[in-house]
């Protein structure tokens, strides 16, 4: 099902638009498998989590190679710090880096730039409908936001985006491989620092 849901999303574009010259990697969702979770289970987060981003990738190559594209990979933290019981989701972030790394040295000669930016918390409706599931939600998002070193309050949507056009644009035309954290600190300070 992934490769066609993919394949038939690039075909609209392309109908759309003609050409593809960018692609930004974003979807997943934290589902909780872990490992006790089994094969199968860990085998469908990976799937939910990962495979798709190969496979769109796939399909917009010889478009992103012509167009000399860009494709930018949207990961979380988890992929380095882990979470708990998590094993799947962070297993796929952890690739998706990889991946970035990957591809930006198959497809240097194509000029095809990969990069990634790694988020920590960001105030999403994904992220407001889970912090809603806690008995006390206003609570719990005190307890997030405090450990957040640089400022104790969530990266917004925006300011990721503000990262990803320039990732995108011209002006980054030199960068590819990297991986960018916008995570206000919260991947590489030690929260001894900060508390």
């Amino acid at each position: 099902m992934v490769p066609n849901v993919c394949k038939s999303g690039v075909l609209a574009v392309l109908k759309e638009f003609v050409a593809i010259d960018r692609l930004v990697n974003c979807a997943g969702a934290n589902d909780g498998v872990s490992l006790e979770a089994g094969v199968a289970a860990f085998s469908k987060s990976l799937e939910n989590n990962l495979v798709h981003y190969c496979t769109i990738a796939r399909y917009c190559l010889s478009g992103l190679k012509r167009n000399k594209g860009s494709i930018l990979n949207i990961r979380f933290k988890t992929a380095l710090i882990g979470q708990g019981n998590t094993s799947g989701y962070t297993a796929a972030k952890g690739a998706e880096l990889s991946l970035t790394r990957e591809w930006a040295t198959t497809y240097l000669a194509d000029g095809i730039r990969i990069n990634a930016i790694i988020p920590a918390e960001v105030w999403t409706p994904l992220y407001e409908r889970w912090i809603a599931s806690f008995h006390d939600p206003l609570g719990k998002l005190a307890t997030i936001t405090r450990n957040i070193p640089l400022g104790r309050r969530m990266t917004t949507a925006n300011e990721i985006a503000d990262t990803a056009v320039f990732l995108l644009s011209a002006r980054a035309s030199l960068t590819t491989g990297q991986w960018f954290f916008i995570d206000c600190g919260y991947t590489h300070l030690d929260m001894a620092v900060t508390a």
